[in-house]
């Protein structure tokens, strides 16, 4: 069982009660102990790292000490979800934002697997070839490649942290989708209509719908955030494999939502881990966070208020002093 805690902050989030056994609260550092927020900071240089057999396109951020982390984007998103996350926390480890195969910069694999247990296989051969632990942080659907790996290969996993990680939730609510046009597009013959619709979209209505679904308040999006994601959106338009990478990501989640894989593998990971959900995630639910943290063998649970399903990006300091804590520990 997992204990959880709040942000003492901010106003109390839902903190469901300890039973037998819970693991201690998650450990919150210090702020003072966090690198600089700079408002405009641009995304962090990227390169092609190939490892394992494997080449990845990775934001690097610069971090004292040897310890390294790994952060690992959500279906809709890229490397450069983590430049403020990653920068807060380069007291403490160097950071290697990826970009999942297909997504961001990084190319396909050779077997152009873009399903979740696809892309973990490629990610495990990427840190297997670089031969030592890392802190693996991983979004939403970039929480349960990281969980996935963690619990296949827990030698490659110095720490897991989780947020809003995907797990298997099929609520039929339109809200959770940044276009209700989304949900019908994913049928294969009756969605052609709608998968022409979206694609036609200007590309910065298309980035606000996604910000407004994705935070709890979209004000706390600067600018600047918004015209990267507009000029991704545009870069990935122009890719041959785009639509392909984010349809079978999709519908490879959706099998795994359908069965009990997902929380056998949760059951699996041996290493410490911190599960942290905004409460006022539309796209998972947050009352998946009790059970998530419970799965897992050793967690700490954080629920965050006023917090949508990119943490990271909306309250980058409250979700740093969490994985930090985190770090601090292991």
């Amino acid at each position: 069982m997992a204990a959880v805690t709040t942000l003492p902050v901010h106003p109390p989030a839902t903190r469901p009660g300890r039973g037998a056994g819970a693991a201690a609260e998650p450990r919150l550092a210090d702020p003072a102990t966090l690198g600089p927020l700079p408002p405009e900071q641009p995304p962090w240089p990227g390169r092609t790292v190939t490892a394992g057999g494997v080449a990845l396109h990775v934001r690097e951020t610069p971090g004292d000490g040897a310890a390294e982390a790994v952060y690992v984007h959500g279906l809709a998103g890229s490397a450069t979800n983590w430049t403020d996350l990653a920068g807060l926390l380069g007291t403490r480890a160097a950071g290697l934002s990826v970009d999942l195969p297909g997504f961001g910069l990084s190319e396909p694999t050779v077997s152009r697997d873009f399903t979740p247990d696809g892309m973990a296989d490629a990610l495990l051969c990427w840190l297997a070839g670089r031969g030592r632990p890392v802190h693996l942080v991983g979004n939403s659907l970039g929480g349960l490649i990281a969980m996935t790996v963690a619990a296949r290969r827990p030698e490659l996993v110095r720490s897991l942290a989780l947020v809003s990680p995907a797990m298997p939730d099929l609520r039929p609510d339109p809200r959770r989708f940044s276009d209700p046009r989304i949900a019908l597009a994913m049928v294969p013959v009756l969605g052609r209509g709608a998968r022409r619709a979206l694609a036609a979209e200007p590309l910065r209505s298309r980035a606000e719908r996604i910000v407004k679904v994705c935070f709890a308040d979209p004000r706390r999006g600067s600018e600047r955030r918004l015209e990267e994601l507009v000029a991704e959106h545009a870069h990935r338009a122009t890719l041959p494999w785009a639509a392909e990478a984010t349809d079978a990501a999709t519908r490879g989640l959706l099998a795994l939502w359908a069965g009990r894989a997902v929380w056998q593998r949760a059951a699996r990971v041996r290493v410490p881990s911190l599960v942290l959900w905004g409460a006022q995630d539309r796209v998972v639910s947050p009352r998946l966070a009790r059970r998530t943290a419970a799965a897992l063998p050793d967690a700490r649970l954080l629920v965050l208020p006023r917090a949508g399903h990119v943490p990271q990006i909306e309250r980058p300091e409250d979700v740093a002093r969490a994985v930090a804590g985190l770090w601090d520990e292991t």
